[in-house]
């Protein structure tokens, strides 16, 4: 382990140009003819929109200015440099929150909420409903040390314990997490939870549901039905799991020679999994915030070993519990209606794999809940924390 050492972000003029360069160079083909716009993947005017944007508005300096907001560190955790976020508010060193992301997303994802965990009496809140934050870069992921070999989430989760414990002095904290995140935060609460005597984490809040109880077949109609909307589901969304799962190093090839083709590959993940019933892709998020978030990838060359902790998954075993088993932890979670892909199962299937102490079903938001609709994930957070005591 070593000390935490402040770090900012300062990405060379030479690796900027080289980004914009592709960007630029980037070779058109034709849409297929008379399909609806995102019937095939990404839609065409909607990147070519995005390159506009990218080639003569978005202003990545003005986003380095952004993402060096917030006091951020790398430290060096078994032996992997560790990039992170900590912000310590009005908690003033106390109630510790672990908030992990997900792929295609980052550490960028949970900056609306930023503010308001770590400030709520500036955000409407109470100044005793505040965290201290730590907001990681996965293994491979965004400003973190790239690993030689495929980290998965139950490894990572003993990172994130060791960097809690070892690296910040933290003995007891809270966690949260959804998409790979919801993974690594369920793995902390069935290895490193505070119940079994040593420390560690309190309790846990998911946006998406991660372990599978063992045995896991259905037992009622509705956990039938909800498992063949999840088949259904996979096999029309989840050739993209398969791909990373099973030959990433493949992709990886292609995406690492092609902004415009990892941003595609990315925005066509956050228009499919994010809640759009209120409005279209570009005013759910605005092109800076997509932009920023794929910049995060690329800047960094890290696409190749964000799409290895797909192999990792089931390099680990993948989510299954042993026999009988499940996560004592205190589990809270949060319904997004907008998650359509990786829809929750019902109560009964998820009470067989966590103890299930605080469940709300949300009135907006998808995948990306935290950069959707931060005033619910904020909102359920406190809520959440509140019930804990």
């Amino acid at each position: 382990m070593t000390s935490p050492k402040p770090f900012t972000i300062a990405v060379p003029e030479k690796k900027l140009q080289a980004i914009h360069d592709r960007v630029a160079d980037y070779q058109w083909f034709d849409a297929p003819a008379g399909t609806p716009e995102w019937a095939f993947g990404m839609s065409t005017p909607v990147l070519k929109d995005i390159q506009n944007y990218w080639l003569n508005e978005y202003n990545w300096r003005a986003q380095e200015v952004l993402l060096n907001q917030y006091p951020q560190f790398v430290a060096e955790v078994d032996g992997l440099p560790i990039h992170f976020l900590h912000v310590v508010g009005e908690a003033g060193g106390k109630r510790p929150l672990l908030l992990t992301h997900g792929w295609p997303g980052s550490v960028f994802e949970f900056w609306e909420a930023i503010g308001p965990l770590a400030y709520p009496s500036q955000h409407g809140g109470k100044p005793e409903e505040a965290f201290d934050l730590i907001i990681p870069s996965l293994p491979g992921y965004g400003f973190s040390g790239k690993p030689a070999a495929p980290i998965g989430q139950r490894a990572t989760a003993k990172l994130w314990n060791s960097l809690m414990q070892n690296v910040l002095g933290y003995d007891r904290y809270l966690a949260q997490g959804g998409d790979w995140g919801s993974m690594v935060t369920s793995w902390l609460g069935y290895d490193h939870g505070s119940h079994n005597g040593k420390g560690g984490c309190e309790a846990i809040h998911l946006n998406m549901i991660g372990l599978r109880p063992t045995p896991a077949t259905p037992q009622s109609e509705a956990e039938i039905a909800w498992l063949k909307r999840t088949q259904a589901a996979m096999q029309a969304e989840g050739s993209y799991f398969m791909q990373q799962a099973t030959k990433p190093q493949t992709l990886a090839m292609a995406l690492m020679d092609s902004p415009m083709g990892t941003a595609a590959w990315i925005l066509e993940k956050f228009h499919g999994w994010s809640d759009l019933r209120d409005g279209d892709f570009l005013s759910v998020y605005t092109r800076d915030q997509l932009l920023t978030n794929v910049m995060i990838y690329l800047v960094n060359d890290a696409i190749a070993t964000s799409v290895w902790y797909y192999a990792a998954f089931f390099m680990e075993g993948g989510p299954a519990l042993p026999e009988g088993a499940r996560c004592e932890t205190p589990t809270g979670f949060a319904n997004f209606p907008g998650e359509t892909v990786y829809s929750p199962p019902p109560r009964s299937w998820c009470d067989r794999a966590y103890n299930i102490t605080h469940w709300s079903e949300m009135d907006r938001g998808g995948h990306f809940a935290a950069m959707e609709v931060p005033d619910l994930f904020v909102q359920d957070i406190r809520q959440w924390a509140r019930g804990l005591g």
